[in-house]
């Protein structure tokens, strides 16, 4: 993130002389933002293969996350820290839908508590500890309601996805993955001076269903390397609202505190251990997702970390990216499965 302005940043790093290469940069759905232009690349039928990477070396900089220079604006910008942007969410929340803010405290601390003991199972997590409930949730404040177990870690990080056409796929391995949906918004970015604007959804606007894509297949190496309680809202947010709708408005708290999205649940949500475990590297976050859909689908996570339930009957993945602060952002959804068709 804001380390060129051209291709060469990573052809000549690299040494892929006289290559096509394509910067792309859209906040923290970088990562996501590369994988959608490198699979249309290869649907269009410009290219035969495409990879996208994303890498960020957020601890080089000697700044604490994000790094950049603000630009002058209009005055609606309020400059705020991305743990204080989204520290707005919690409180709003809880008032608009009768949550205790105790109870809610302790539904984000179980948010938390899942990731980290997640990223336990995972090797190439940055954090790799369970964390108890109770030291999460005694921990320092660092914005609003948001503790330090709320917020992402600072992290270097990279991954990187080959695309490819479908009719090519098994020339490269027996079980790829195969890309069935991509859809990318942004939004208005009013949210700051939109006195409806309330501050239980990450964005004013409303994402559409995901756009059914010619197929191109994935096959992701490795990488290396906002856990924050906006994962709450995310998976709270019905359809029409521009979420995945796995829970009613207003409920999603329940299905935390019900096990819903744990590892061995009905739905699960982040069995890498997420941002909570990874930290967020920018760039490499989006594709860094998509890893663990590859890992997944496989069959190729460790045992104490695979979901049981991949294989009897669920046969698809879902990432869901997210860039910017609340009110002014944009989201990626991706959907890739293990079945052509």
């Amino acid at each position: 993130m804001t380390s060129g302005v051209c291709g060469t940043t990573l052809s000549r790093p690299l040494k892929i002389d006289y290559k096509p290469v394509t910067r792309v940069e859209n906040y923290c759905a970088t990562g996501s933002e590369a994988f959608r232009n490198a699979c249309y690349a290869v649907a269009s039928g410009a290219y035969d293969t495409a990879m996208a990477i994303g890498v960020e070396k957020l601890k080089d900089t000697g700044y604490s996350g994000l790094t950049g220079i603000r630009l002058v604006g209009d005055g609606t910008d309020p400059g705020l820290s991305s743990p204080a942007a989204f520290s707005f969410l919690a409180p709003s929340y809880a008032k608009k839908y009768g949550v205790d803010r105790d109870q809610l405290k302790e539904v984000m601390s179980r948010i938390a508590f899942k990731n980290h003991k997640n990223g336990a199972r995972n090797p190439r997590a940055q954090f790799q500890k369970e964390v108890s409930m109770e030291t999460i949730t005694k921990a320092p404040l660092v914005a609003g309601d948001l503790g330090v177990f709320d917020c992402s870690g600072v992290s270097d990080g990279s991954a990187a996805a080959i695309i490819c056409r479908v009719e090519d796929a098994h020339r490269y391995c027996d079980n790829p993955l195969y890309v069935k949906a991509l859809a990318f918004v942004a939004g208005p970015a009013a949210g700051p001076i939109d006195p409806d604007y309330d501050y239980t959804t990450s964005r004013r606007s409303c994402a559409r269903p995901p756009t059914p894509t010619p197929r191109p297949a994935s096959r992701t190496p490795g990488p290396t390397g906002h856990g924050r309680g906006a994962r709450l809202f995310h998976a709270d947010r019905a359809r029409p609202h521009g979420g995945p709708g796995f829970a009613e408005r207003g409920t999603a708290w329940k299905e935390v505190l019900a096990g819903t999205f744990d590892r061995d649940g009905e739905l699960p949500v982040n069995p890498d251990g997420g941002l909570k475990s990874f930290g967020h590297p920018i760039g490499a976050s989006g594709l860094r997702m998509l890893f663990e859909c590859w890992l997944q689908l496989r069959g190729e996570a460790p045992p104490d970390r695979q979901i049981a339930t991949v294989g009897p009957g669920r046969t698809l993945g879902m990432t869901h990216n997210l860039g910017g602060a609340p009110g002014e952002g944009v989201s990626f959804v991706g959907i890739v499965g293990t079945e052509l068709g």
